[in-house]
């Protein structure tokens, strides 16, 4: 994994339906060496197979990437920013990054398939 970053394992969220997609978390380490738009690059890119260094993929088209990165860094002290978050859409993806450094990122929902009748 990507060495600013902790992959937490995706679980269903409560209210979501079996077969729904699940959505997707990643921990920043506001402590490395990496901006936390580099650690969101990255999650969009497991999320969606687009690779970051794919020129169709930028995250200036979603976010203001360096304003993200002063909005979440922490303080002129070295104390975290609390109670904070953001969200954005990308791709029909609902990513929403939080002053922990936690990111979320829902997938597009797909409509319910009919259920074929059981005979």
């Amino acid at each position: 994994m990507y060495r600013n970053q902790t992959y937490v394992k995706p679980v269903a969220q409560e209210g979501q339906r079996a077969g729904d997609a699940q959505t997707y978390y990643v921990k920043h380490d506001f402590e490395g060496s990496a901006e936390l738009t580099t650690t969101l690059a990255h999650a969009i890119s497991d999320v969606t197979g687009v690779d970051v260094t794919d020129t169709g993929f930028t995250l200036n088209d979603h976010v203001d990437p360096e304003a993200m990165d002063r909005l979440f860094k922490p303080k002129d002290d070295g104390s975290p920013r609390i109670n904070g978050h953001l969200s954005f859409t990308i791709w029909g993806h609902q990513v929403t990054v939080y002053s922990d450094g936690q990111i979320a990122i829902v997938p597009p929902r797909q409509p319910a398939q009919p259920q074929q009748p059981q005979r």
